[in-house]
């Protein structure tokens, strides 16, 4: 029988630039992950935090590209939307490499505020403004404008949010608007919820914003809930998102600007293969040979990469405390955490995720199921997203040392979908999360974020 180490050589290409063994140990953009948890124990949540500006970096750098080699006369911008990870880490480290902001909730207004009085952002930063917009959302977003933060931009989500900005909003300001694109034809409904039917948009223009003396049109925004992907529907949905820019930029001379919304996929298993060049040069070509049928301008493009921004620099470790043979063929590895409240979108849209042990790389393996700590019967792992089972290396009756294990590339909308900080299923508790940094001699720096949850923080919460 074969070693886990040959199993895993054999079915992928590896190593891979973040993950290489060392002395039967697994190293996560060359960090030695058993250091990290005999240092703080499972289980443990990480954040790589050079991860999120390497791959700004990488957008950046194909998104010149592309405007170089179709001779595109475009600006881009980068935001990154803040509803993937509101951390202050998170936040600051990709402020770090001159990006700008979406916003989707009235809560993320002072967050805005706090990076501002921290000067890691300024009043000429862009804040996208999207989501279905509350009083207390919109009272903020006036806020904003009226104290100078000129690049605030409302997206206009339905045909009476513009009539606040108009009464509480002082001087001149820019919305944008957010078209409502058809759903993949496998979705329950046709059209999205969110932003303005097609049919409506020339009508909210000429009707609202073109008689304002206050309000002009910049932005028309875009998004599928499926991502940008190379298939028909993508590309279908997105000329006929440009089409409608081209037809309202000619009685709209101050539309400048496109948002095509975020959706770069990320790395969830190692047989991973996406072509970002070839997209973002594809959008580009697409975007400039129908502004050419049209005889308009090209527009500025924007995105709100989130995902990508943050997820790849995401990892949850934990220990198998023990394994349960439950029939002939059953076999469950148990871990010292819960995926339902740590990885929720593992259990409820059956994501999967980069899975490795951490040690043992050089024992047998075989096929187990994993089992999370709460009652659930859904509180399990037991698929790939490159076969239908799991593989881990045996526990053997000699070793004294437990198995580790890691999922990788968690870093989006865990924290938040799992109720950070708050209550969780059977109480189980949210684990520590330690940063992990290099310095600038490429040495390694650990700091703990947040102690693992304690009970009284959760009895507090419960009114006892």
């Amino acid at each position: 029988m074969k070693k886990y180490v040959d199993l895993i050589e054999q079915t992928f290409y590896f190593p891979q630039k973040e993950f290489q063994v060392i002395n039967d140990e697994l190293h996560f953009h060359d960090v030695p992950l058993m250091d990290i948890i005999k240092k703080y124990g499972t289980p443990l949540k990480l954040t790589y935090l050079p991860k999120i500006g390497e791959n700004i970096r990488y957008a950046k750098k194909l998104f010149a590209d592309a405007f170089e080699k179709h001779k595109y006369e475009g600006s881009y911008t980068y935001c990154y939307c803040t509803k993937s990870s509101h951390f202050n880490f998170i936040l600051e480290e990709a402020l770090n490499n001159d990006i700008h902001i979406e916003t989707s909730s009235s809560y993320d207004i002072p967050i805005v505020r706090k990076l501002h009085e921290k000067g890691k952002i300024n009043k000429n930063t862009y804040i996208v403004c999207n989501g279905f917009k509350r009083p207390l959302y919109r009272e903020y977003i006036s806020g904003l404008l009226n104290d100078g933060f000129k690049n605030c931009i409302p997206v206009l989500d339905n045909l009476t949010e513009l009539s606040h900005y108009e009464e509480h909003v002082n001087g001149e300001y820019h919305v944008g608007i957010r078209v409502a694109a058809d759903e993949e034809p496998n979705f329950e409904f046709y059209t999205s919820r969110l932003g303005i039917r097609y049919g409506d948009i020339n009508h909210l223009y000429k009707d609202q914003i073109k008689p304002s003396k206050k309000a002009k049109l910049k932005m028309l925004h875009f998004f599928i809930n499926t991502g940008i992907k190379d298939t028909a529907y993508y590309w279908s949905e997105l000329s006929r998102f440009i089409f409608k820019y081209c037809e309202l930029k000619k009685d709209c001379p101050e539309l400048d600007t496109i948002d095509i919304g975020g959706g770069f996929p990320i790395k969830t298993s190692l047989h991973f293969e996406y072509d970002y060049k070839y997209m973002i040069e594809q959008i580009v070509e697409n975007i400039k040979w129908i502004c050419g049928k049209n005889n308009v301008p090209v527009p500025n493009i924007f995105t709100e990469f989130g995902s990508f921004t943050v997820g790849e620099s995401g990892a949850v470790l934990y220990s198998i405390m023990n394994e349960k043979l439950q029939n002939d063929k059953e076999l469950w590895y148990m871990i010292d955490g819960s995926f339902i409240t740590h990885l929720p979108d593992a259990w409820g849209l059956n994501q999967k995720y980069i899975m490795l042990p951490l040690n043992k790389w050089d024992n047998m393996y075989h096929k187990v199921n994993i089992g999370g700590l709460t009652c659930d019967s859904m509180d399990y792992y037991n698929s790939e997203a490159h076969t239908s089972e799991v593989f881990l290396p045996m526990l053997e009756s000699n070793e004294t040392d437990p198995l580790y294990i890691g999922f990788f590339h968690t870093g989006a909308y865990q924290e938040s979908l799992g109720g950070y900080g708050g209550i969780q299923h059977c109480l189980i508790p949210a684990p520590k999360h330690v940063l992990i940094d290099k310095d600038k001699n490429g040495k390694v720096t650990t700091k703990l974020f947040a102690d693992e949850q304690t009970s009284d923080s959760m009895l507090k919460t419960l009114g006892y």
